[in-house]
This record gives structure tokens, sequence and C-alpha cells, in this order.
């Protein structure tokens, strides 16, 4: 299983099959999933989705949704990481993030977006870096704010609105 990065107190990793169990736990709360638009309904809608980013984004491999533990208790608590997409016509990467509701509330999710976005500008040399974010996840936003993004549009595609926040690298990174 491979590591992508390491926090104070986060792993994330390429997902594994075992992880299934707890991504599908992940998906069966409501919190978490009225959020989410295009989250499995299904055991095996969350078992696909988990292969399809076992090894990366199969278009973009150095891209995907890698399982997130909780380095003090080795737990799977969440699903991050970077996500290709296209707005507008224009190619964006997202920075995704999604923890466990017994697990949010400690700046976990704060802490796994600034690795990625670090991740994103350091490592993959990334111009840009975005956030979807719906109109009324307020604690998405004050993520998406705390690791220096910014609102930048409405938008809507086939699962419904939502906001863009987005950040573009700067020199210093």
């Amino acid at each position: 299983m491979t590591v992508i990065l390491e926090t104070p107190r986060l792993i994330l990793r390429h997902q594994v099959i075992e992880d299934l169990d707890e991504l599908w736990a992940l998906y069966c709360d409501p919190n978490i999933t009225k959020y989410i638009p295009d989250a499995p309904r299904s055991r095996e809608e969350a078992q696909e989705e988990l292969e399809w980013h076992m090894n990366g984004h199969p278009k973009h491999p150095e891209l995907g949704l890698w399982a997130t533990i909780h380095k003090e208790t080795g737990k799977f608590i969440g699903r991050c990481g970077l996500l290709p997409w296209k707005i507008d016509g224009q190619d964006e990467v997202e920075v995704a993030y999604t923890i466990a509701e017994a697990y949010q509330a400690q700046g976990l999710g704060t802490e796994a977006a600034q690795a990625i976005l670090q991740y994103g500008f350091k490592k993959l040399n990334l111009p840009r870096l975005i956030c979807l974010i719906d109109s009324e996840n307020i604690a998405s936003q004050k993520v998406a704010e705390k690791i220096g993004m910014a609102f930048e549009k409405e938008g809507r595609d086939e699962m419904g609105p939502f906001w863009v926040y987005s950040r573009a690298r700067k020199n210093d990174i």
C-alpha cells in the first residue's frame, strides 16, 4: 500500500480493498453524503469507486481519492485527495476532503486539505487548485478559506449547483 502524504495526525495512502467496510460506512452517513451529489448509493457502487482509485485516478494516476488514516487510532476516517474536472471547458484539479463525522471539528479536514494543496503545488507543480463546495456546506467553505482559497464563482453541472473556490500557486510555495 502506497503512502502518498503524511501529516502530524494523518496518513493518506492509496485505498485497498480492505478499506471497503469503512468507506461504505462513511457513505452510509447522510450528514456526509448530503454534500456529495455523486456519492455511492450502494455497497457495490462504493466498491467500484474504491477500485477506481486503488492505484490513483485511472486517467491521472498521480491524482485520486486516498484513504485517510488517523495515526493515533490506525482507523480509516475519510477519503481525501485530488480529482480532475472539466469546468466551463477548463481542466481543473480539485482538493477533495471528506472526514467521518466522529473526527470532524478537530482540524483534521484542514490538516488533510493543506497537505494535499502543498502536494499539488510542490510535488505535481499544478498552477492552480480548486474546491467544489455545496453552497450550504459552511464547514467545507471554512476549510477552503483556511488553506488560502477564495470564492471564485457559482457553477452548475448535471449533478446540480456548486461553488468554486480557487487558489493559484505562488512562487513562495
